[in-house]
């Protein structure tokens, strides 16, 4: 069985879990009825099971998968309302990355940059992340009440659990001070009850997931020691790095040399880069030992339509290569002015649809006969480019484990080696001390060897800019979920030189408000909680 043994018992908790947290941020859950410490947290085994639900929380956001209709939250459908089928839209559709021809509600908003705070995709992601954090909260609390009336083996197990629901509550927290900024909080030492959160300041938040990472570094297992798909020390050092690297964003405040200290620690922690780039992207991923942390998937026992399934589909269609599903949706592709970041231009594609260049990293498919390169019509899927890099297919060509035609078994791969190499190689151009650009040059130099098979496409030193990095950080890492962090940081998301096609509404793209750097608060919950204050700009 793959990689799932988290997720096998996770479905059926949520209808109880969420019970005792009803009033932490005003989302509704399904049974408010249920007595949470009874019903869960009845035997030491049911720790794990219940750990399970907070990792499958990004994963899936219902009891019986198949939108089956016993959504994790009242109100939001469960596929449309999907942790990562919402961040990953929110992080790649605003940029050069991703467009998508659909025209549900407001989606096509994001790339025109025209968003507004009552937009239901803002919200559903919004109410994702303060969910997932809630049931953190509930666990917390719950495994602190076990951890003062036990002893041996099972204690120490419950500190571990309990410092991986902690890092999973940073992560979505990072998620949220990243997309909205100042925002209400909560943690286990909020009781229950009816009030209203209090806002916390983005610098403050900053300094919490700071501290609370730091915090659980020794009881989390050690770097590559926890079973697959869990939580362990080199995920916090890696989501500590992102956290300083963007420090200059959240607070006014450079931390590059402290982004460098944990990404020493990543990087020297045992894993090593795949030798196939393909591999990271394909249903057997879960060997690959580049990636620190993923969000898992199995075609029988994580079955919904968001996550990689919606990401698999979603980019299918227009007499693409079905790569182990069984139909395209026709909806997210790529434009131009991303694919010319590989040197790539329509006359590239003249002999084969699918693009085989130096950079084996340009995992693009334009069918000249069917296709149009540039985009004049946003909702025809067969204008722009298709992207291939995901696959419901295992990296030898055969069936994805545990195969399912409609529903994917390909893991994200939110945080990986590579990465960390791109991050290191910044945060030395940025100033930070720890770090050469030797060494940076080298992490560059792997990464490129291996997308070109040889050193043809090796750089140097003078090669090493800040530009280059961003265009490097497209070419290794799009569709991945960082480009929108990535470009605000470089300060070419908005009001920036950098425009792409329909940026803006505008064909041809143009710049934007620098208030979009940041989402909005969505306005039910700007309404429901008199602490809140509205992002400036809307």
């Amino acid at each position: 069985m793959k990689k799932i043994t988290l997720f096998i018992t996770a479905i059926i908790l949520s209808a109880f879990f969420f019970t005792s947290c009803v009033n932490d941020l005003n989302v509704e859950p399904i049974d408010p009825n249920v007595n949470t410490l009874n019903n869960v947290f009845k035997d030491q085994s049911a720790y794990k099971k219940a750990l399970a639900k907070l990792y499958a929380s990004y994963a899936l956001s219902g009891q019986t998968g198949g939108g089956g209709g016993n959504p994790d939250i009242a109100g939001i459908d469960e596929n449309f309302g999907n942790y990562l089928r919402q961040y990953w839209g929110l992080q790649e559709l605003p940029t050069d990355e991703a467009i998508i021809a659909w025209d549900d509600a407001t989606i096509k908003d994001f790339h025109w940059h025209t968003w507004s705070p009552n937009d239901v995709f803002i919200s559903a992601l919004y109410s994702r992340i303060f969910y997932t954090i809630s049931i953190c909260n509930e666990f917390i609390r719950n495994a602190n009440k076990a951890i003062d009336t036990t002893s041996g083996a099972f204690q120490t197990e419950l500190k571990t659990y309990k410092a991986e629901a902690r890092f999973l509550r940073a992560l979505s927290y990072w998620h949220a001070i990243d997309m909205f900024g100042n925002v209400p909080f909560v943690t286990e030492e909020d009781l229950p009850g009816a009030f209203f959160p209090r806002r916390i300041t983005r610098s403050e938040l900053f300094e919490y997931i700071e501290n609370e990472l730091k915090e659980i570094e020794n009881e989390l297992a050690p770097a590559r020691q926890n079973e697959y798909a869990r939580a362990d020390r080199g995920a916090a050092w890696f989501l500590l790095a992102k956290l300083y690297l963007n420090a200059k964003v959240y607070t006014g405040t450079e931390r590059y040399t402290d982004a460098l200290t944990y990404l020493n620690k990543v990087i020297s922690a045992g894993y090593s880069l795949d030798n196939s780039y393909e591999h990271l992207f394909t249903a057997d991923n879960n060997s690959s030992p580049e990636i620190i942390f993923p969000i898992t998937f199995d075609g029988q026992n994580t079955q919904q339509y968001g996550g990689m399934t919606f990401i698999v589909h979603a980019s299918n269609g227009g007499g693409m290569p079905l790569n182990g599903i069984d139909g395209g949706w026709g909806g997210i592709r790529t434009i131009k002015n991303f694919v010319a970041k590989f040197n790539l231009k329509e006359s590239d594609f003249d002999s084969d649809p699918q693009y085989q260049g130096p950079d084996k990293r340009a995992m693009f498919f334009f069918d000249k006969s069917t296709w149009k390169w540039d985009i004049n019509n946003v909702g025809t899927f067969t204008e722009g480019i298709g992207v291939t890099k995901f696959k419901n297919i295992s990296s030898n060509g055969g069936p994805a484990p545990n195969a399912h035609a409609t529903f994917v078994s390909t893991d994200f791969p939110m945080f990986r080696l590579a990465d960390a190499y791109l991050m290191y190689a910044e945060a030395v151009l940025r100033g930070g001390s720890g770090g050469d650009i030797g060494t940076a040059v080298s992490y560059i130099n792997a990464l490129r060897r291996r997308a070109y098979g040889n050193d043809s496409g090796n750089i140097t030193a003078s090669d090493l800019t800040l530009d280059f990095i961003l265009d490097e950080r497209g070419r290794e890492l799009y569709w991945e979920g960082h480009r929108r962090t990535d470009l605000v940081r470089f300060g070419q998301f908005t009001s920036g030189p950098y425009v792409w096609q329909w940026k803006g509404k505008v064909k041809e793209g143009i710049q934007t408000p620098s208030f979009r750097d940041l989402y909005p608060i969505p306005i039910n919950d700007l309404n429901a909680n008199p602490n809140l204050i509205q992002n400036p700009g809307y």
